[in-house]
């Protein structure tokens, strides 16, 4: 919610919160749409996390989410100078919406970018993955 007025919601399906570092590119981006995508983490007919979000039709809202690259190393105030900047973030932000929504074959809801905007979510699992490019080898 931006202002009172909603962006987007979805219902079944995947909240992403993109953390999007100085270094990442279109490498990054490309390999974390086919990951999100394919992950098996939605129940089968057995019960047994073995579904990804194509499989089970499910859709996908993507939240810009620079505070994930907070450091919290030194004292108690993060600091985010392992966030993107703007001119880097905004682009992969955009591109990453875009694969997935062809890779899912459905439009991706979005946040907006920048602004100050509550998130709700209801967690069913709860199931939480906390997926970086940078370890993909």
């Amino acid at each position: 919610m931006i202002g009172g007025q909603v962006r987007s919601s979805i219902g079944k399906g995947l909240l992403v919160l993109l953390g999007i570092g100085p270094d990442d590119g279109p490498e990054d981006i490309d390999w974390l749409v086919r990951k999100v995508a394919g992950l098996r983490i939605f129940d089968d007919e057995a019960g047994v996390m073995n579904r990804s979000v194509v499989e089970v039709g499910g859709e996908a809202l993507v939240v810009s989410q620079f505070t994930l690259m907070a450091s919290t190393k030194k004292g108690n105030r993060p600091s985010y100078i392992g966030a993107a900047g703007h001119e880097i973030a905004i682009p992969l932000y955009k591109s990453f919406c875009q694969a997935l929504a062809e890779a899912i074959g459905r439009p991706v809801g979005t946040g907006e970018f920048g602004a100050n905007m509550q998130v709700a979510l209801v967690n069913d699992g709860p199931v939480t993955i906390c997926i970086d490019s940078r370890n993909r080898i």
